[in-house]
């Protein structure tokens, strides 16, 4: 059952809200924040998630990172291929079960994870270069908030992992300062 929240006076608010959400999810997807020197420097949004969060937790199995991350093992399987293929993630047996299949960071995809958040960091360093520090740590806790809202709807109760999605480095304070956005922005 939903809830009509948009009443009295935060009606125009509300879809200004709604507004900017959507013109931001479309010029992030457009640039792929590809950071500073675009091109080269440009990983897809699919990627550049799946790689954040095996860096992260380390090697796993599609099916523990699918859980991870709030998605279907298929999407992850499909995802993960062209990783392997360009050599980004290896493919390994699991060390107690040679018959399971291990998903690992491979050096040559951290290196190039970290070609994406340095210019990542510096795109964002420049957008916000005019905003004072408790602007960004203001900025990063509610976009965090609202993505985790965001998540939190769009997937069932019983899935485990999910109120993890932003959790690594999100609050662009601490960590990497490399937000996650929901699998579906």
């Amino acid at each position: 059952m939903s809830m009509d929240m948009s009443t009295g006076g935060d009606t125009g608010l509300l879809d200004t809200l709604q507004h900017e959400v959507a013109v931001f999810a479309r010029r992030a997807e457009q640039t792929r924040l590809g950071g500073v020197g675009q091109v080269r420097n440009s990983m897809d949004r699919a990627a550049y998630l799946l790689l954040n969060r095996l860096d992260a937790e380390g090697p796993m199995g599609v099916k523990a990172l699918a859980s991870s991350m709030g998605i279907d093992s298929s999407t992850v399987t499909r995802q993960v291929a062209p990783l392997v293929d360009t050599g980004l993630v290896k493919r390994t047996s699991h060390p107690e079960d040679g018959r399971a299949v291990v998903l690992r960071l491979s050096p040559r995809g951290q290196l190039r994870l970290e070609e994406v958040r340095s210019s990542r960091r510096q795109l964002m360093a420049e957008l916000t270069h005019d905003w004072a520090p408790g602007e960004r740590e203001t900025f990063c806790a509610l976009l965090t908030r609202f993505n985790t809202a965001l998540s939190a709807r769009m997937s069932p109760q019983d899935t485990p992992g999910d109120s993890t999605q932003g959790t690594p480095g999100v609050s662009g304070v601490s960590g990497r300062g490399t937000p996650e956005a929901p699998e579906t922005a």
